[in-house]
């Protein structure tokens, strides 16, 4: 279904050309010669974009910018300027609008900057349909709109009601557990336990005992009977975390356990069957791990019947806004805190950065974003802050304090400042708005 477009100018020739222009590019197009034809097209039709002229009868942009806000608050407005409005186009964008151009603007720009606008319509009934939807769906787990993200959803639901056992292999932060949790709660296992164990965690010499418990006196100190993990989670799932970090030595006897399905607890002599779908999880190419002698191979082959591989966050860059606005959206709410305004320039440069540290980390910054750390009011580098890491962040924070750095040399004069800075004036207006650089003018 094509995204629609409204497109609000008094000039019937400009009107026609962008609508001409806008409906060859993919979009469906209805336009409205003032403010208050737009607005009445809006509460008769739902649009993805408004496009509006700021100088126009009767109700004029800015105007239109306010009702929009109080209508439809997610719905992205574009704002048209004529050469010396870039005062008021920097206020309307600290107002809420998505862009603003500068007439007479190149086609191909106008429809760039519609399609930004629409994607982040698309982002924002996502984020509303997460939020209003079953929180226990497995959209609502696993999110995102990315290819690689309904992969592992529809592989979820693709295994979820088998009783086969599954190796998730994925980097660091990417959303193992999540996607073991998914298999679990959604499958015929989910009224049966969880047990998730970080076989990195738990110290070799009581592993056995962790794992397939143990009888009263069967070592110094065992002074009661205790069900291991695996015994305790009868008829659900057990997570092997971390898998490549159990030593060789236990290795052997976990095989034994995943292959007969019995468990025998230290002291005893009687085997106890065990109903259990074991995960395993691993951030290494087990396959590597085994050809290097590094983990036995029979586990591995025993493990490895179906995988489900987790992609990195710079693998999936479309969901990266998303999932910081909902992060933004649930630490605010937690902490009980007014969520920062999040610029449209903030999120590009998010889903710019490369994310070693994947989903965790970008949860982790949107955390600390929630509470008006590591970013200030702008959107700019603050005081005593490091520049980012990646090549666009760091141009953009560049050009930012080289454009605050030639405003304030030329007294808040955007024609001096651009040739000072030797870019077009209309490319310093554009640069100036977006980027929020608001204190020099």
């Amino acid at each position: 279904m094509r995204q629609r477009v409204l497109f609000a100018d008094d000039d019937a020739a400009m009107r026609q050309s962008a609508s001409d222009w806008l409906e060859m590019s993919g979009f469906a197009v209805d336009t409205a010669d003032d403010g208050d034809q737009a607005f009445r097209s809006l509460r008769e039709q739902r649009y993805d974009v408004v496009i509006a002229d700021v100088r126009m009868p009767r109700i004029d942009g800015m105007e239109l910018l306010v009702m929009v806000e109080e209508f439809d608050p997610q719905l992205p407005i574009i704002l048209l300027t004529g050469h010396g409005d870039i005062a008021l186009a920097v206020e309307a964008m600290r107002r809420g609008a998505h862009d603003f151009l500068e007439k007479p603007y190149d086609a191909d720009h106008l429809v760039a900057v519609v399609e930004r606008a629409s994607a982040a319509r698309r982002m924002s009934d996502e984020l509303i349909r997460l939020r209003n939807a079953d929180a226990a769906g497995i959209e609502g787990r696993f999110v995102g709109t990315s290819p690689g993200a309904q992969a592992v959803r529809a592989r979820i639901e693709q295994l979820k009601d088998l009783d086969i056992d599954v190796l998730i292999r994925g980097e660091t932060g990417t959303g193992k557990e999540v996607a073991a949790r998914a298999l679990h709660d959604f499958g015929r296992r989910g009224r049966r336990p969880f047990v998730a164990i970080n076989c990195a965690a738990i110290p070799e010499t009581v592993f056995e005992s962790e794992m397939f418990g143990h009888h009263r006196g069967a070592f110094t100190g065992a002074s009661d009977k205790r069900v291991g993990k695996i015994e305790y989670a009868d008829g659900g799932t057990v997570l092997l975390d971390e898998i490549e970090s159990m030593p060789l030595s236990l290795q052997a006897k976990m095989l034994r356990v995943i292959q007969e399905r019995v468990v025998e607890p230290l002291g005893g002599n009687r085997e106890v069957p065990s109903d259990v779908r074991f995960i395993a999880a691993s951030k290494v190419d087990l396959k590597v791990e085994s050809e290097a002698g590094r983990f036995r191979s029979d586990l591995y082959f025993r493990l490895s019947t179906v995988e489900l591989h987790i992609p990195p966050l710079r693998n999936r860059r479309e969901d990266i806004a998303m999932l910081f606005k909902l992060f933004v959206a649930a630490a605010a709410d937690r902490h009980k805190v007014e969520p920062p305004e999040l610029r449209p320039a903030t999120l590009d440069r998010l889903s710019a950065q490369n994310w070693p540290g994947n989903v965790r980390e970008l949860k982790a910054a949107a955390e600390r974003f929630s509470l008006g750390l590591a970013i200030d009011g702008n959107n700019t580098l603050g005081a005593g802050q490091q520049p980012p890491g990646t090549l666009p962040e760091r141009l953009v924070a560049f050009e930012t304090q080289l454009i605050r750095e030639a405003l304030e040399a030329c007294g808040g004069s955007t024609q001096a400042a651009a040739t000072r800075l030797g870019i077009p004036v209309r490319t310093l207006n554009e640069k100036i708005a977006r980027y929020g650089v608001v204190r020099a003018i």
